[in-house]
């Protein structure tokens, strides 16, 4: 028997049970499209991801004490005159910012949001890309002056202000009047969400006025490029270590680069683990493959014997027995590609990040779902094709 004719009698076989057939095939079915939909959207989430921190800027780096420091920071211990001592001593910093977050109410007559209040300078604007839609972002003059400016974000001034118009209104910050300056457009990537809080950037020596003895949380820089992002960070913490006497280490550095680095991993080692765990299912599948094989063994026992009698031989009814195995298996594995495809591209739909099926993924599946068929049919058709010929005939 050739491998088409045992193909053909492998379809019939499958034919004359449809239903049995179908169930058995549903774990295999379930397995693959689990397999590549989880795989899918993983990947997919992860280009997303890469992508959004691109856009942020791979050359970005920041300056900071660690919270989990056995010596917590101090008020002094990132300042001013750090940030110019550092622009002046490193040429390869071409922004560098403090920043300092801290939450309160904005107002404006009877209308009263929670924002993110994040004191800065001049050079976060360019550094962080902040797109102004009107009026201007925060100038050195207000940072020298300490004067209450306030650059807030456009689905702020459309909550403050009904006509959206808010350069130039006043608002109420932490019970101190400010003036609005310029309104910012609303970050919308995949790394804010959709409903984060509003911020609203000051002054930082405004800032240090509404919230007295708190420290500076860190110094945002930005290299003039990717090369130069890691000596120049490292240079800027030993720099602040000799102006404050501090010990090594006291100031840590982390560069887009190293968060880009380490979400990849994160995000391909879960990848891994989910698709390891929807895997499991595969297994199960094969089980039930192997089971209805021997219950096909068993119900054409006669019909083993009948072939054997008129000269077929131990190796073509094992690999009648074996096609069929793998046959269920191959149809499984094509439907649940199909199914996995379209879950992909469902779930990257809603989520709204593309599916990235790649070629190896639909090979590896195809190729597991054969190996299943192959493995678990191996035990039933090898039984079948060890049946006594006599006693094959006499089975009733």
């Amino acid at each position: 028997m050739n491998l088409v004719e045992g193909f053909f009698l492998a379809l019939e076989g499958i034919w004359s049970n449809k239903l049995r057939s179908f169930l058995t095939m549903l774990g295999i079915t379930i397995g693959i499209a689990a397999v590549i939909t989880v795989v899918a959207v993983g990947e997919g989430g992860r280009a997303v991801l890469m992508q959004e921190m691109e856009k942020i800027g791979s050359n970005l780096f920041a300056v900071y004490i660690p919270w989990n420091s056995s010596e917590m920071p101090r008020e002094n211990e990132l300042t001013l005159e750090d940030v110019t001592a550092i622009k002046e001593l490193v040429p390869a910093v071409k922004y560098l910012a403090p920043s300092s977050f801290n939450q309160a109410n904005i107002s404006s007559g009877r209308k009263e949001k929670a924002v993110t209040v994040q004191g800065t300078t001049t050079d976060y604007g360019p550094l962080r890309n902040v797109e102004i839609l009107h009026g201007r972002f925060l100038t050195s003059a207000d940072v020298a002056a300490a004067r209450p400016a306030v650059v807030i974000d456009e689905k702020l001034a459309a909550e403050l202000f009904r006509s959206g118009d808010a350069v130039g209104q006043k608002v109420l910050l932490k019970g101190t009047s400010a003036v609005i300056v310029g309104v910012a457009k609303a970050e919308s990537s995949f790394l804010s969400g959709g409903d984060q809080t509003s911020t609203a950037y000051i002054p930082i020596t405004y800032w240090q006025q509404l919230f007295p003895r708190r420290p500076i949380n860190q110094l945002e820089g930005q290299a003039a490029s990717k090369d130069q992002v890691d000596p120049a960070m490292k240079l800027a913490a030993r720099i602040l270590e000799r102006r404050h006497n501090a010990a090594p280490g006291r100031y840590q550095t982390m560069s887009m680069e190293q968060q880009m680095a380490v979400a990849n991993r994160v995000t391909g080692i879960l990848t891994l683990i989910i698709g390891a765990i929807a895997a499991i299912s595969l297994f199960v599948g094969g089980i039930g493959v192997m089971n209805i094989m021997l219950v096909s063994v068993t119900e054409r026992t006669r019909e083993i014997g009948i072939r054997m009698a008129l000269g077929a031989r131990r190796q073509d009814i094992m690999g009648q027995f074996l096609v069929e195995a793998i046959t269920i298996s191959l149809a499984g594995g094509i439907l649940g590609m199909l199914i996995g495809a379209g879950g992909a591209f469902a779930i990257a739909h809603f989520a709204h990040w593309p599916p990235l099926i790649s070629w190896s993924t639909v090979a590896i599946a195809f190729a597991f779902s054969t190996a299943v068929g192959l493995f678990f049919g191996l035990y039933p058709a090898n039984k079948a094709a060890r049946l006594d010929p006599i006693e094959a005939l006499r089975y009733e």
